[in-house]
C-alpha cells in the first residue's frame, strides 16, 4: 500500500523538486534585477511574514477574493441553470454572457472608476465580473447536456420542478459546474491584482506595486509565488469537491 502511494505521488514531487532546482538555477545564473533564486525569495517571504505587513495585506486580499468570488458562485450557479431550463430566456441572454465572457474585463475598470469611484465595493464588481461568464456558461453546458430521458422518467414520476432541479439537475449539472468553477479561481485571482492595481492599492497588489516601485525583486517573486499558491490548491479543492459529489459518474 505504502509503495503505491509513493509511486502514485512520486511523479508529482519529482516534477516540484525539478522546478525548484530549475529556478534557483535561473536565478543564480540572471541578474538579480530580473530574477532572483527561488531561496531568496522563501527568504523575503518569511521576513514579510515576520515584520506583519504580509499577513495584512494577505487578509485584505482575501477578503475581497472571497466577497467576489462567492457572489459569482452565488449568481452563476443558479442563473446558468435557470438559464439552461428556460429556454426562451437562454435565447436572449445568452449571446451577452458570450459576448462579456469574451471581453477582457480589465478594460472595464477604468468604466467602473468612473461610476463607482474607489473602495471596496468596486474592486468587489471587478472580481465578480473576472469570475461570473465561466461558471454561468459552464453551467448552462452542463444543465443542456442532460438526457431528455432522464427530465422524462422524472415528470412520469411526477416530480415536482422542485424535485426536478434537485433530483436530476443538480447532481447532473455540477461535475460541469465545478469546472467552471476552476476556471473562475485563476480569473478571480487575475481580477483582485487587477483590481488592486487600478483602482486603490491594497492587499498583495500593492505588495507588488510596492515592491515593483523599490526594484525589490525577491518581494515581487514572493508575492506572485503566494498567489500561485493560494490558485493552486483552491483548484485541488475545487476538483476535490467535484469528485466526490460526482461519484455516480463513476
Amino acid at each position: 500500500m505504502l509503495n503505491t502511494t509513493i509511486r502514485r505521488h512520486a511523479p508529482f514531487w519529482l516534477s516540484i523538486a525539478a522546478g525548484i532546482a530549475i529556478w534557483e538555477i535561473a536565478g543564480r545564473s540572471t541578474s538579480q534585477a530580473f530574477m532572483v533564486p527561488f531561496s531568496t525569495t522563501i527568504v523575503q517571504l518569511w521576513e514579510l511574514v515576520q515584520s506583519g505587513v504580509f499577513i495584512r495585506q494577505f487578509l485584505d486580499s482575501a477578503e475581497l477574493f472571497m466577497t467576489g468570488f462567492v457572489l459569482a458562485l452565488a449568481v452563476g450557479m443558479p442563473l446558468g441553470m435557470l438559464l439552461a431550463r428556460v429556454r426562451v430566456l437562454r435565447i436572449g441572454v445568452e449571446p451577452y454572457i458570450m459576448i462579456l465572457y469574451a471581453t477582457p474585463m480589465v478594460a472595464l475598470i477604468p468604466f467602473i472608476l468612473s461610476m463607482m469611484g474607489f473602495g471596496f465595493a468596486p474592486k468587489v464588481l471587478v472580481v465578480f465580473l473576472f469570475a461570473v461568464f465561466p461558471v454561468i456558461y459552464n453551467t448552462v453546458e452542463g444543465a443542456r447536456s442532460i438526457k431528455p430521458e432522464l427530465i422524462e422518467v422524472a415528470q412520469s414520476f411526477r416530480s415536482t420542478e422542485w424535485a426536478l432541479w434537485r433530483d436530476v439537475m443538480v447532481p447532473y449539472t455540477l461535475p460541469y459546474a465545478m469546472t467552471g468553477v476552476r476556471q473562475a479561481i485563476g480569473r478571480a485571482l487575475v481580477g483582485m491584482i487587477a483590481a488592486e492595481f487600478f483602482l486603490s492599492s491594497t492587499g498583495l497588489g500593492q505588495l507588488i506595486m510596492t515592491a515593483s516601485q523599490n526594484f525589490d525583486t525577491a518581494g515581487v517573486f514572493a508575492s506572485v509565488l503566494v498567489i500561485a499558491l493560494i490558485g493552486v490548491a483552491l483548484m485541488r479543492a475545487g476538483l476535490a469537491i467535484e469528485r466526490h459529489f460526482a461519484r455516480w459518474r463513476q
